[in-house]
Parts: C-alpha cells; structure tokens; sequence
C-alpha cells in the first residue's frame, strides 16, 4: 500500500537487512512514521558545505572540502558557524520501490543547529531515491550556539515512503471534515496554512530570542541550562514583532493542530515572498501528535530567522504549512502514547535542553 512506512514496517526492513548499522539499532530509534539516525565517531570539519553530485560519491569529494579531522569519542565541541560532516551509523539498501526523506529532530531545529542528510550521488540534501544503497552523512552547521556532541547522538531522522502519500488540498479538506485537524476554519492551500501568535491569551510572552554570544550546550543535559543565559524574552502587546536580521526566534503558531492516527506530516514554508524571514522546518509530525482524549490538538513551535533588512512580523500572518501524507498502514504506537515525546501538548517551549 502507498504511503509512508510505519514502525512495523520499518522493524521489517531492519530484520531484512535493508537499513543496518555500525552497532544494533535499538528500539526507541523507531518512532511511529520515522527512524532517529545516530551520530559516528568521526567528523570532518568543512571550509564549504557541498553535495557529492550525480555518480560520485562523499568519500571521493571529501578530500576537496576537509580541514581536519575529529575524533567524537569522547565528546567534541562544533562551534558556532563551522560547518561539518559526520558519517552516521545507519546505512541503507532500500527496496527499488521506497524512496526517503530525512528531517532534523524538534530539538535540533529549536537549537538553530541546521543539520542536513547528504548521500553519495546526491543531487540535494535530506532525499534519497528508490532503491538507495549506501551510507548516511549528516552536515551540521551551529547557527547560535556551539554545541558538544557524541557518537550515538541524534540530531535528524529518517522517513521511508512507498508510492504517492502526500494529500491534495480536497483530499485535505475531505480529512478536516471528518477529522478536525485544526481548531477554527482551515486555511488549505498546498497544505495546511498556519500563522503566527502575537497575541498569547494570558500575559505578554511571545516567544524568545537567541543571545549571540553564548556558551556551549552539551546536548545531552536536558533542562541543563537556564534560558536566560541563552535566549532573550520577547514581549509585545501590540500583536507586532520586528525581526532583525540574522537573529533567530522561536515562536508558536496561532493554531492547535492535529495529526490523526493514518496520518503523518512535514512543516514546510508558506512563501518565500511573504517577508524578509524563513521559518526553519525542523519538522516531521508523527500519527498521534496533537491527538489525545481532549482532541484539543497541539500548537506547532516555529523556528524563525530574518534575512536582510528588519520585517514586521504580524498577529495572524501566515508562515508556514502542514503537508499532510497518509501512512502504508497505522503505526503500533502514536506520538505521546506510551513513548518519550518531549512536545506533545505544546505551546511555547524551548528545547529540551534548558529549564526557567
């Protein structure tokens, strides 16, 4: 069946031999509709990211771009605004009919810590074509903080596809009237629309701001660190907020959304041409995410950095999109039922990594 692949589907493709790796893979890498990619014990530092190209392959090409050499083994810093290259312990030999997308984890993005899936004969990053046999790769680049790093650490994760899962916008409608996915008329077009809250019901927070110049997060502390040494509160009561450009913010979208059971989706941009900013899509939503007993959905965090000239950004101003896929089959278990899912019921919220 088309769509994406769920965990018992991917527990198949791992006792088949078709995603191995250095050391066992364990069970709670497999997430509902993904599979966490763990970090090697090497990385390359980069003088320019690149892609290997059409028949060639990373190992080939590294020779052009490397600096030097690490040893991750007993932890290493990647400092803020270095690029670098770490082979990752999984490695796959999919079926000629399933295609992969990859993603950073939510706590990556909300780090600002751009973190990329490159292959060998790749063209662009984070996808890989039916049939892919080869290693994995993850580029990471610190945007705002420097950040300490391990071997089996998890910054980006794996989704297999089978055939044609993405919805059109009807078939998204058809979806929302049979299972709301957000609270309040749907803006549908080429996904589901959802815009930014400037406007928070009680009190004045917003969202927060990246300091500049920071220490290191070990990624591993979780609630290590007090917000305040890292991120500056955002406070408005005008449903307005200015960005500057080059700084990164995290906000929370206007909407509470829901990801129904079947279902499995990607935050995407909205259009590049709505203003001087981008919000980062660290973003698969698994099956289950936002849906409980209440039904009250879960609102989405966005990572948002400005480009070249200050923009206004208002309450309600559209920023980004759900793009909704039906899965293969349900997967056994859903986004925050019986698993470790920091951001199920969110709003406003950091990474894990900080506290206060």
């Amino acid at each position: 069946m088309n769509g994406v692949l769920p965990d018992s589907a991917l527990r198949r493709l791992i006792a088949e031999g078709a995603i191995t790796a250095e050391t066992p893979i364990t069970a709670d890498q497999i997430q509902p509709a993904s599979l966490d990619l763990r970090l090697g014990a090497t990385a390359w530092r980069l003088r320019a990211s690149f892609l290997a190209g059409r028949g060639r392959s990373v190992a080939d090409r590294l020779a052009d771009f490397e600096m030097h050499r690490m040893d991750l083994s007993g932890g290493a810093v990647l400092e803020k605004g270095c690029v670098y290259l770490v082979p990752l312990q999984e490695r796959l030999a999919l079926p000629q009919a399933v295609e992969a997308v990859a993603n950073a984890k939510s706590s990556t993005g909300r780090l600002d810590l751009l973190t990329r899936l490159v292959t060998d004969d790749g063209t662009e990053f984070d996808r890989l074509p039916p049939g892919y046999d080869g290693p994995l790769y993850a580029e990471i680049c610190p945007r705002s903080f420097s950040v300490l790093v391990r071997p089996g650490m998890r910054l980006n994760q794996l989704r297999l596809r089978h055939g044609q899962a993405a919805l059109d916008d009807p078939a998204l409608a058809a979806l929302h009237g049979t299972q709301p996915l957000v609270d309040g008329e749907p803006l549908i077009d080429g996904g589901l629309g959802f815009s930014v809250d400037l406007r928070p019901v009680s009190g004045d927070l917003v969202g927060y701001r990246a300091r500049p110049h920071s220490g290191v997060i070990d990624l591993d502390r979780i609630g290590g660190y007090r917000a305040r040494d890292f991120w500056d509160e955002l406070r408005t009561d005008e449903g307005r907020l200015i960005l500057d450009p080059g700084a990164f913010y995290i906000l929370v979208s206007r909407e509470s959304v829901t990801i129904p059971p079947g279902y499995a989706a990607e935050m995407s941009p909205y259009l590049a041409m709505v203003g001087e900013f981008r919000v980062h899509y660290a973003g698969f939503f698994d099956p289950g995410f936002g849906h409980g007993p209440g039904g009250a959905g879960a609102r989405g965090v966005l990572e948002v950095r400005c480009h070249e000239a200050p923009f206004a950004l208002e309450h309600g101003q559209v920023v980004g999109r759900l793009v909704y896929e039906r899965m293969a089959a349900p997967p056994d278990r859903l986004y925050g039922a019986g698993i470790a899912s920091n951001y199920q019921g969110q709003g406003l919220k950091l990474a894990k990594q900080f506290r206060g």
